[in-house]
C-alpha cells in the first residue's frame, strides 16, 4: 500500500476541527485511508457507506444513531447522495460543542468538490475542514521497505497516479482500467451530478482537453469544433472541473506593467487518463506523440502543487512578449517559487524564464527536469528531479 501524504494531514484536522470533508473523484483512494483510520481507532470509529442498503438503513432516523455515537469518529462516505444530512449534523456538532466535545466528530468523504462544499459551507460553517485527495503523485512515491519497491515515475507519469492503474499488472491492463473509469464517469456521475449535461458531448470535450493539454482554455474554439454554444462548454467544463477530473490553473494576477496572459490553462489532472483519453498505452506511444511534454508538464504541477498544500496558491505567468514560468507557487502575496518544466535530462533556462523572474522577484527558481540529478543552473536557478522537488515542498511544509 502506497502511504498517502493526507493521511496525518486528515489526522491532525480531526484533531482540531469537529469534522473533515475529503474530496476526491472515485478510485483515488479515499475510502482506503478513511478504513485505515477507522481500523487504526477500532470500536472508537465507525464507517457508513451511503452507497449500502444496510448503511442507508441504519441512517433511517439518522438523528437518533449518530446521536448515539458520541465518543466515536463517524466516517460517512458517498456524503453527496444525501444531502439532507447536513443541517443533521450541525445539530450534532452543536450539541456535542456545548458538552464540551469540540473536535473530531465526522470524516465525510465527497466525490465531487463544489456542489458537496456549497451544501457543506451551508450548514458547517465554522464547523467543518475541507481536504483533497488527487491521485498518487512523484512525491509520494518511494521504497516503504527492503521488499516493496515503489512504482517509477515513469511508471507514475504512464498510467496515473489512481492506484488500480498504477499499480496494475501490466501496461495493457492498467489501460483497460482506465478506459472503464472514463466510460463509468460518464455513464453513473455525469447523469448523477448533472442530469442534464449530454454524456457524449461531454466525452468529446474531455478528449478535445486532453488533446490540447495544458493550452489556454478557448471556449469558443472548443465550441466550434463540438457544435454547441461557448456557454455549453463553460458548463462542460465546469463539471469536469467540479468532479476533480480537469484543473483550470490561472493566470498570476499580480501587479505587473506588462500585458499578462488572462485565460487559464487547462490540464486533465491525472496523466494516466490523458493517455488513456488519447489510447495510448506505452512508454513508447508517448514518446511519438504530440502530446508528450505537455502530459509529462501536467503530472509536474499536480506534483508539486499537491506537495505544496492548500497554503499556497498556483498559477502560471505569461506576457505577450515570450516571459513565462509554468508553475507560479505564491503565499502571502509573496511568489515563493518560479517553476519551469522539461521533459528532458538536461535542461537549461530559457530567456523567457529569465525575462519572468525579472517581474516576479521568486525567492527560489527552479526547473523540474526528467532527471535524476541536480544542480546549479546559473542565475540562482536550480535544475532538480520532479520527485525531489515534491518532497523537499512537502517536507518545508512540517
Amino acid at each position: 500500500m502506497i502511504h498517502r501524504r493526507v493521511y496525518e494531514e486528515v489526522l491532525n484536522r480531526l484533531t482540531a476541527t469537529s469534522s473533515v470533508v475529503l474530496l476526491g473523484p472515485r478510485q483515488v483512494g479515499k475510502t482506503t485511508l478513511a478504513r485505515a483510520l477507522a481500523d487504526e481507532r477500532g470500536p472508537a470509529a465507525v464507517y457508513l457507506d451511503l452507497e449500502s442498503t444496510v448503511d442507508r438503513r441504519r441512517l433511517s432516523d439518522p438523528e437518533q444513531f449518530l446521536g448515539a455515537q458520541r465518543g466515536k469518529l463517524v466516517v460517512i462516505d458517498e456524503i453527496h447522495r444525501a444531502p439532507g444530512l447536513f443541517p443533521i449534523l450541525r445539530g450534532i456538532i452543536d450539541d456535542r460543542r456545548r458538552a464540551g466535545d469540540r473536535v473530531g466528530h465526522f470524516l465525510l468523504l465527497g466525490s465531487a468538490s463544489l456542489d458537496l462544499m456549497r451544501q457543506a459551507s451551508e450548514s458547517l460553517t465554522g464547523r467543518t475542514s475541507y481536504i483533497e485527495l488527487a491521485s498518487i503523485d512523484a512525491g509520494e512515491l518511494r521504497t516503504q521497505d527492503d521488499h516493496e519497491k515503489m512504482p517509477s515515475v515513469e511508471t507514475l507519469w504512464l498510467r496515473g497516479g489512481f492506484p488500480e492503474s498504477l499499480l496494475a499488472a501490466d501496461d495493457a491492463t492498467s489501460l483497460a482500467w482506465r478506459r472503464d473509469f472514463v466510460r463509468a464517469y460518464l455513464e453513473r456521475e455525469v447523469p448523477m451530478f448533472a442530469p442534464r449535461l449530454p454524456s457524449a458531448t461531454i466525452e468529446r470535450c474531455w478528449r478535445m482537453l486532453a488533446h490540447g493539454q495544458g493550452s489556454l482554455l478557448n471556449q469558443s474554439q472548443l465550441a466550434a469544433a463540438l457544435g454547441v454554444s461557448a456557454t455549453a462548454v463553460g458548463r462542460y467544463v465546469d463539471l469536469l472541473v467540479d468532479l476533480l477530473l480537469v484543473r483550470r490553473l490561472l493566470p498570476w494576477s499580480g501587479n505587473a506593467k506588462k500585458r499578462l496572459v488572462r485565460s487559464p490553462k487547462i490540464y486533465v489532472r491525472d496523466s494516466g487518463l490523458v493517455h488513456a483519453l488519447l489510447d495510448l498505452e506505452t512508454l513508447h506511444d508517448i514518446s511519438g506523440h504530440a502530446v508528450a511534454g505537455a502530459s509529462w508538464e501536467g503530472l509536474a504541477i499536480e506534483t508539486l502543487i499537491a506537495a505544496a498544500g492548500d497554503r499556497y496558491t498556483p498559477s502560471f505567468y505569461r506576457t505577450a512578449d515570450g516571459a513565462e514560468v509554468d508553475l507560479v507557487l505564491e503565499r502571502g502575496g509573496v511568489v515563493a517559487m518560479a517553476v519551469e518544466i522539461k521533459r528532458n535530462s538536461a535542461p537549461a533556462p530559457s530567456k523567457g524564464l529569465r525575462l519572468a523572474c525579472d517581474v516576479l522577484q521568486p525567492q527560489e527558481v527552479f526547473i523540474v527536469h526528467g532527471g535524476s540529478s541536480e544542480w546549479p543552473a546559473g542565475d540562482g536557478i536550480t535544475a532538480i528531479p520532479l520527485q525531489t522537488l515534491a518532497v523537499r515542498i512537502a517536507s518545508s511544509r512540517r
